[in-house]
């Protein structure tokens, strides 16, 4: 009754909710919700579709003016918690009480909605005696097996059916419903003659249907949207479809099958705005209009008679398709992909304006023929005779630009030819730069970069650029205020990461400060001097976002962030990076330690990095691991890894002492010196949590845990029991290990111990005691070897 209660009340809320909606076609845009399954991500485009089909909007209301007012409906339905948003901007979805309360609304007379969406029917319900009131029927996520004929349902308007794959529809199933405007089938063998009758008709979206006798289609004069996606029968679209003058939306996508588009099909379809051909489908343009089968084919100048398109998804297979003189239609969305896009996915409607380029050839100008209006996405690959991707010529077409990436063009110089730009600034709106595999590169922006801002950077990806020796200016990286993410690798000539020349610091009056950097990651840059250099450590606070930092095979590091002498006095409040969690540092040869002389003078002359969680170090044996060895550290671990070396005693008694030990949970020491006992009795009375140990290539180790100290008598039993937490234990490659535990082995307990992993131990005479062996109660995998 409680349960029953709380609904009614869940019920009563939602109604008001749904009363106080200020507009109806915000209500009749939650109903339309409902005809989805349960759990559903409600595709944004499927609903506009279903709208405009639906007549819920004017005739002369453009399709993106449409989709627009659908948006602000699913924005103020969000507002008022009846929808939830997903992880993507074009799906929305509905929590299940509330898409049950949605379909007690639809299932009113008012509406007159059958929803039986998603739950699992083999059959058409023919438990309702009468579909005569039915203006909605949803049977979408079924898998029909067989359909009545002779249903009759004089008012329905819209039928969204899925269907066992494969099977037929009854020639006279559409006979009762002439008054269909909105028809979505899925998963069936169609023939559209049987739809002649559906003269109403203004929304036919067919999805894996084994469709024949599309001539047929001329009969739908009223149709504005068209769709087949994932059609794979249909090889050929017939030149009927020309003559359907309402149509708006033409949709083909996924129709790997389509070979030919007869010559003029398109240029006849003058109210056409959204044509949406993906990278699968037709990719037979010909400028000349002939294809290769000697028929007439589409060609690209046809678009060029639609004067109301306005977006447009295609691929052209090769360059020589674009005519000499051939310009684009102004759009307002596109994906264009030129060439070999294998690599790209993009099936589906166009939400920004996109060029994708892949395996062909450019000259100067096809690329600029193809760099249209408002562009805000460029992906280049695999393409040659490009030596700079962006010339000076094209800075007005990079007001919008939010996405670039470039990947295995062998002879691209430089990306960003700068010119003396009036309209400030450039790049402006640029969020996200990758370059990928560009052996020639040598510069990312060629010309004065005063005239570049890049305050909308967030995340900076490069990799292979053998020629790169610097990536940015300092007045470039003044910029960089909302950068969160740095990753290079594989640079072996980066030098510099800014670039900081003589008398640099005095033309330049303010210091880089990067206050949202969350990720630092450079792997294989040989020649890498710093990370930042010493203007960064003049900024206090410069990195107070950074949570992860990685440096690894970079042989000429020696410092993080630089020092010279003379800029000790600057002092910056402790924490100086207060959000630091993981710290990753390997194959760095010459590096002194990780953070500057100057993070040393604090207050309390204790360095805290209070979220730091994980430490993976492995640095010269001749230097402390973190600064200094004056330093003083404390930090909350819970994975600590050592590698390399030779005074990792030294290392694990410091933490001890500063309480760092406390929350370790994963502790790994490979190929250390000088180390006999790595984990001492006070030490590991201390590691109340620990989980995980590895420890292999340490030549010296004689003994792994030490139960109690040489000078302790047995008496002395403090915090029981030992290693009570440990699940796993890896040992390998110790060739002096004599006993893995030294000491009573009464204070120990293995009662977690999931797995023991021992190999190449040559010394080893004996594994467990009877004491330990009985406390083995969880142990899974035991592997001995060597």
């Amino acid at each position: 009754m409680e349960q029953i209660d709380e609904q009614n009340n869940a019920y009563t809320c939602l109604k008001l909710s749904y009363d106080y909606l200020k507009y109806e076609e915000t209500k009749s845009c939650f109903v339309l919700c409902c005809l989805f399954p349960e759990d559903y991500d409600i595709p944004i485009e499927d609903l506009t579709r279903y709208a405009v089909g639906c007549g819920l909007h004017q005739d002369t209301e453009p399709i993106e003016d449409a989709r627009k007012r659908v948006s602000v409906a699913i924005e103020n339905l969000k507002d008022c918690c009846m929808l939830l948003g997903t992880e993507t901007e074009e799906h929305v979805r509905m929590h299940d009480l509330v898409r049950d309360f949605a379909i007690q609304i639809a299932s009113s007379e008012e509406y007159g909605f059958m929803v039986k969406a998603g739950i699992g029917l083999k059959e058409w319900p023919m438990s309702i005696k009468s579909f005569e009131a039915c203006t909605t029927i949803s049977l979408m996520g079924n898998k029909l097996t067989e359909l009545p004929e002779g249903l009759v349902c004089p008012r329905l308007k819209v039928l969204l059916l899925e269907l066992d794959d494969g099977m037929n529809v009854p020639q006279r199933f559409f006979e009762g419903m002439k008054e269909i405007e909105v028809l979505s089938l899925e998963g069936e063998c169609l023939s559209l003659q049987s739809l002649e009758l559906l003269t109403k008709l203004q929304s036919l979206v067919l999805i894996r249907c084994g469709c024949k006798d599309l001539i047929w289609l001329r009969k739908l004069q009223r149709l504005k949207i068209l769709v087949f996606i994932m059609c794979l029968s249909i090889e050929e679209l017939p030149d009927e479809i020309g003559e359907l003058k309402e149509l708006r939306l033409l949709d083909v996508t996924g129709c790997r099958s389509l070979r030919r588009i007869p010559m003029n099909l398109i240029g006849r379809l003058k109210k056409l705005e959204e044509l949406l051909i993906g990278k699968d489908s037709f990719k037979g343009w010909d400028d000349v209009g002939c294809d290769s089968t000697g028929g007439m084919n589409a060609s690209l100048t046809e678009l060029n008679s639609l004067s109301q398109l306005a977006v447009l998804s295609l691929r052209i297979p090769k360059v020589e398709c674009i005519p000499r003189d051939f310009v684009f239609p102004s759009l307002l969305k596109y994906d264009l992909m030129l060439g070999n896009t294998t690599k790209y996915y993009s099936n589906g409607y166009p939400t920004s304006t996109r060029l994708i380029l892949g395996g062909t050839s450019l000259n100067a100008k096809t690329f600029e023929q193809l760099f249209l209006h408002k562009l805000e996405f460029v992906e280049v690959r695999d393409c040659g005779d490009v030596f700079t991707l962006f010339p000076a010529r094209l800075q007005q077409g990079l007001k919008n630009l939010r996405r670039v990436e470039i990947e295995d063009c062998k002879s691209v110089e430089e990306v960003f030819e700068l010119g003396e730009e009036k309209e400030l600034p450039l790049l402006s709106s640029l969020t996200e730069l990758k370059l990928y595999r560009l052996p020639e590169l040598k510069c990312i922006w060629k010309g004065p970069t005063r005239h570049v801002s890049l305050h909308s950077l967030a995340h900076l990806h490069l990799d292979s650029l053998d020629k790169m020796t610097f990536i940015s200016t300092p007045s470039l990286a003044q910029s960089l205020s909302k950068l969160e993410t740095l990753c290079i690798s594989k640079s072996g000539e980066l030098k510099h990461i800014i670039r900081e020349e003589d008398g640099e610091r005095e033309i330049i009056p303010e210091s880089p400060c990067f206050p949202k950097l969350k990720t630092i990651i450079i792997e294989g840059c040989g020649k890498l001097e710093y990370v930042f250099p010493v203007s960064v450590s003049l900024t206090l606070q410069s990195l107070p976002q950074l949570k992860r930092l990685q440096v690894s095979d970079c042989g000429e590091l020696k410092h993080i962030i630089r020092e010279e002498d003379g800029e000790r006095e600057i002092i910056p409040e402790s924490p100086r990076f207060p959000k630091l969690k993981t710290l990753r540092i390997s194959h760095c040869g010459k590096l002194e330690y990780v953070f500057p002389v100057s993070l040393s003078h604090n207050r309390d002359g204790i360095i805290k990095f209070p979220q730091l969680r994980e430490l993976s170090l492995q640095l010269r044996s001749n230097y402390s691991f973190l600064g200094p060895r004056n330093f003083d550290v404390q930090l909350p671990l819970q994975k600590l890894a050592i590698k390399g070396h030779e005074e990792v005693g030294n290392w694990l008694a410091q933490l001890q002492q500063n309480g760092s030990v406390q929350r370790l949970e994963f502790v790994q020491v490979d190929d250390c010196g000088d180390v006999r006992a790595p984990f001492p009795a006070k030490l590991l009375r201390a590691l109340n949590n620990l989980k995980e140990v590895i420890v292999g290539g340490c030549k010296s180790l004689e003994e792994v845990f030490e139960l109690v100290e040489a000078d302790e008598g047995s008496s002395e039993e403090k915090e029981l029991p030992l290693l009570s937490s440990l699940t796993e234990l890896q040992l390998y490659q110790l060739p002096e290990l004599k006993c893995i535990w030294k000491g009573p082995p009464r204070h120990v307990s293995l009662q977690s111990l999931n797995l023991l992993f021992l190999t190449s131990l040559d010394k080893l005479t004996f594994i467990f005691t009877p004491s330990l062996a009985r406390s083995l109660s969880k142990l899974e995998r035991l592997y001995i070897s060597k």
